[in-house]
């Protein structure tokens, strides 16, 4: 048998004590502590191995663990501004703001002329921080505003806040409506130990193609992983003496993260919103995935009738506050006895298509919008896209969010009939039952839309639907 690597220092203990000792067998002794040494040892060394793969140091220089559910406290937020629009885009601004448990500050070239800022401001919106110089920084891009760079240096300066325990960072305008708990869980499917840059492109094709399909607009807002900003930061400056003749900040961000080599991840719950008009048709056909960001609210019609822009969005988020996850999710079904084709974007609207619609119709985005900018060449759009007929009464017949219920069983959301000026009157009100989505990892990285149900009336011009998980090789079709 081979003697083990400790043998000789066995061999050599042994000398020192005499064989007629009266204590216990001091080979023993001896065994017990190099062996219990040599443990020790083994232990450390599995401890400097698996420690890397579990923590990492955050801004404060203490050990995180990585397992640990990514939450708010863990972002830091970034929100571009400027003295002339605050005072009035605040009121967005205020809408998801968590003033408790968000971090983050509001940057502006200075403070708005005679400006008051109320109490109540100290308390719901977030700091606000006045940009460093960047007179010595060159600006080329003809009839563009210099103002990009000091809004591109809002990532570095966010950055140097030094507040603890970051996994992500995340910039926005003054106009971006985050939708906090889906932000979280978007980004918790990502290791925010590695280099991420996660945002989304324009709507529009001509607006990709002037400014990067790789560059993550910034009203739609996006995110830098903690190491990536850390890093990012650290050059931007020197990088932004390279790009004088870009036109925006988001731009020049792009070009500094593209010189490290990284790429864009796309997440199409961010939305850049470079629409005009009427954005009914790409609400109620969001893609199956959280819903993050809405921008350019200013530049489109309220997203519920008869309402504010702001009243609309308050009433938005009274679905949201009940579930997050599901607000805008789209799921379709079939009523075989009227042959009607009926598709419910949760907590905005149900539509009734009067006919048979395929499915891959029925999720197409309508064109109720209009181009951001006029000419031929802003036309095309990046999304599948279905006809609006220009008749009200041609078009489905929608049926707005009213309200919602929850109880311990299910939630149930209300939907009422608005273009009350066509013919259809056999249904009045929408019922829909669903439970509360809570997307797993699984989930997130494979979505797949879910399905619904007609159920038997129990009123008269009521319509109910029951929403669930689809079966495991359930199909979406008008059944015969």
């Amino acid at each position: 048998m081979t003697e083990s690597w400790f043998s000789p220092l066995i061999n050599l203990k042994m000398k020192k004590f005499q064989p007629n000792s009266k204590s216990h067998p001091p080979s023993r002794l001896v065994n017990f502590i190099v062996i219990s040494c040599f443990l020790f040892l083994i232990y450390l060394l599995i401890s400097l191995v698996l420690l890397p793969n579990s923590k990492h140091l955050n801004l404060s220089g203490s050990a995180e663990d990585l397992s640990a559910t990514t939450s708010l406290e863990h972002i830091v937020f970034g929100i571009a501004s400027n003295e002339r629009s605050w005072m009035k885009r605040k009121e967005y601004v205020r809408l998801w703001w968590r003033p408790q448990i968000m971090k983050g500050c509001v940057f502006l070239e200075k403070l708005p002329p005679n400006s008051t800022f109320s109490e109540n401001d100290h308390f719901s919106l977030p700091p606000i921080r006045i940009s460093g110089d960047t007179s010595r920084f060159r600006y080329t891009f003809r009839n563009g505003l210099r103002s990009a760079i000091r809004v591109a240096r809002v990532v570095s300066e966010t950055v140097a806040l030094n507040n603890h325990n970051v996994r992500w960072f995340v910039f926005g305008d003054d106009d971006t409506v985050f939708f906090p708990e889906n932000l979280v869980k978007t980004l918790s499917k990502y290791d925010h130990g590695l280099w991420y840059y996660i945002g989304t492109n324009s709507e529009n094709f001509q607006q990709n193609k002037q400014f990067s399909f790789e560059m993550a607009f910034g009203g739609a807002g996006f995110a830098i992983s903690y190491p990536l900003a850390i890093v990012l930061a650290k050059h931007f400056d020197s990088c932004l003496d390279r790009y004088p003749h870009l036109y925006g900040s988001d731009g020049r961000i792009h070009a500094c993260l593209a010189e490290f080599g990284v790429t864009l991840t796309r997440e199409p719950g961010f939305h850049q919103m470079d629409v005009r008009g009427n954005i009914f048709g790409l609400l109620a056909a969001h893609p199956i995935r959280p819903l993050v960001s809405l921008h350019h609210l200013d530049a489109t019609e309220p997203i519920f009738p008869k309402m504010t822009s702001m009243q609309a969005l308050q009433h938005l988020l009274q679905a949201t506050k009940v579930d997050s996850q599901r607000i805008l999710q789209q799921t379709v079904c079939y009523d075989r006895w009227f042959s009607w084709t009926i598709s419910v974007s949760w907590g905005y609207a149900v539509q009734i298509f009067g006919n048979h619609v395929f499915l891959p119709d029925a999720v197409r985005t309508q064109e109720t919008y209009r181009t951001w900018k006029k000419g031929p060449l802003y036309v095309n759009h990046n999304f599948d896209t279905l006809g609006y007929h220009p008749d009200l009464c041609r078009r489905p017949v929608v049926f707005f969010f009213d309200r919602v219920t929850t109880s311990r069983e299910e939630i149930t959301s209300i939907y009422k009939k608005m273009n009350n000026n066509c013919t259809f009157d056999k249904i009045e009100k929408i019922r829909v039952f669903s439970k509360k989505l809570d997307l797993d990892i699984k989930q997130l990285l494979a979505p797949r839309r879910q399905c619904c149900d007609v159920l038997p009336s129990s009123a008269d011009k009521v319509m109910e639907i029951g929403i669930r998980e689809c079966g495991a090789e359930e199909l979406i079709y008008m059944h015969p």
